[in-house]
């Protein structure tokens, strides 16, 4: 017999340039859409589950990501070697890395998601702010670029009001920003933000907002296609977070109000149109105690939590992707309008303590995967598997959906329950606690939710 041909119009064969459970999830898609995979991998993830179920693995480097999976000539050098024509970056790591982007393109392998040029636009967190006010997507007061001085600083926030928060251009997960409270803090806060800025981003420079002490973090999931069609698949619920770092996420919003969420979805799509932007990605907001949204940043790439919006829209964002990348256009990716339905929750499963939040590392010697209707389990841990810790520390991703809000939650409970890892700690208890929590279950909630019980 012969081998079965591919799907029309797609990729012969996709390197994913990533690991653990979002390396899995790529494989998974590819599997649907009959494209072989490459699975590349560090010392330390040779027994993974990406590896063992990619049709071909190769080893990079090191345990140390810098001379692994953020090696850009090795995985250059694994995909030319095994004959890719496509490479999918996941999220983290190079996924958001404008250069790698220009190397595949410069090695005639079609990098999935966005072009260099948009990736490095998108990436510059003032230039990206500048982009979405020129089309109306409304941006909270600040200053007009990067700060060139303490005197440029201080003549800003008198202008705007204090609190306000300094922020690094090409930063994320909280590095490079400050909060001030009133003028003789700012010198000695932006100095501090500028030199971590530099030490974690290559880049010190940095620019200031107005502050809203208690927000919401609301984010808009988008499709673009390489022919100017732009789909905006709703938002997600990301307030309930620690340091900056997500625990649980939704969709729908319990707060957006319905008003608010088409004119910013109308302004978005104009906006991402006339950047050139393709594939998928998110877009970031504050929401203020008045329920309006503020532009925070774009993440050009796939997010953690995009299955929530697969849950209601049951679109197939990873399988979008690869389908973008290789021509095809929404309307032939979607099938029609998209339809949403029900309300679904995500809770990032982590290997640390729940009280203490230290990483709990090491080998899982028990584990039960909890089913059921409404539940999905995004995952690479497997019994006897070990957590490794040199990496982040998601061990899984736990989703529920159900026709309701509440429905959803109950449903989560349930999964939680039945969801059992032994031989390391994880944050499931705290996840438990969220969910019985009174101004949870009602939707009255904002970032400094778990400051508030749990400092």
């Amino acid at each position: 017999m012969g081998k079965p041909s591919l799907p029309s119009g797609l990729f012969k064969k996709i390197l994913v340039a990533n690991r653990g459970e979002i390396a899995l999830r790529v494989i998974c898609a590819c599997k649907d859409l009959g494209i072989p995979t490459v699975a590349v991998y560090s010392e330390a993830d040779r027994n993974s589950l990406p590896v063992r179920f990619a049709d071909q693995a190769i080893c990079i480097g090191p345990a140390k990501s810098a001379r692994s999976y953020l090696d850009v000539r090795s995985i250059i050098s694994a995909a030319e070697l095994t004959n890719v024509d496509a490479i999918h970056p996941g999220y983290g790591f190079l996924s958001e890395n404008a250069a790698f982007a220009e190397v595949c393109r410069d090695s005639h392998i079609k990098f999935i998601g966005p072009r260099p040029e948009v990736i490095s636009a998108m990436g510059l967190k003032e230039r990206a702010r500048a982009i979405m006010k020129d089309y109306g997507v409304p941006i909270l007061p600040g200053s007009e670029g990067i700060l060139g001085s303490v005197e440029e600083a201080l003549e800003t926030a008198g202008k705007i009001g204090y609190p306000i928060i300094l922020k690094a251009s090409a930063g994320g997960g909280g590095r490079g920003m400050r909060i001030v409270h009133k003028p003789e803090e700012l010198e000695a806060n932006l100095m501090q933000a500028q030199q971590e800025a530099g030490a974690a981003f290559s880049s010190a420079d940095v620019y200031l907002e107005k502050y809203i002490s208690a927000p919401r973090h609301i984010e808009f999931q988008l499709l673009a296609d390489e022919h100017g069609n732009v789909e905006i698949l709703g938002e997600r619920e990301c307030s309930i977070q620690r340091r900056h770092q997500k625990l649980l996420e939704e969709s729908p919003s319990p707060a957006l109000r319905s008003d608010v969420r088409e004119r910013v979805s109308a302004k978005l799509k104009e906006a991402i149109k006339a950047i050139g932007y393709s594939n998928a990605g998110t877009v970031e907001f504050l929401m203020d105690e008045k329920g309006d949204l503020y532009f925070i940043e774009v993440n050009a790439r796939i997010q953690v939590e995009h299955p929530v919006t697969e849950a209601v829209t049951g679109i197939d964002l990873v399988k979008a992707q690869i389908r973008i990348a290789a021509g095809h256009t929404l309307p032939d990716i979607l099938g029609g309008p998209v339809q949403f339905r029900g309300h679904a929750i995500e809770c990032r499963i982590n290997a640390e303590n729940p009280e203490t939040f230290q990483p709990s590392p090491g080998r899982i010697t028990g584990l039960n995967l909890p089913g059921g209707i409404g539940i999905r389990v995004d995952t690479h841990a497997f019994q006897d598997g070990v957590i490794p810790p040199y990496y982040d520390s998601l061990v899984a991703k736990l989703i529920a959906h159900g026709s309701t809000r509440d429905e959803a939650i109950q449903r989560m409970k349930r999964a939680l329950d039945l969801f059992i890892v032994e031989g390391i700690h994880t944050s499931i208890p705290l996840h438990k606690r969220i969910l019985v929590e009174p101004d949870f279950i009602s939707g009255n909630f904002d970032t400094n939710f778990i400051k508030r019980w749990m400092p």
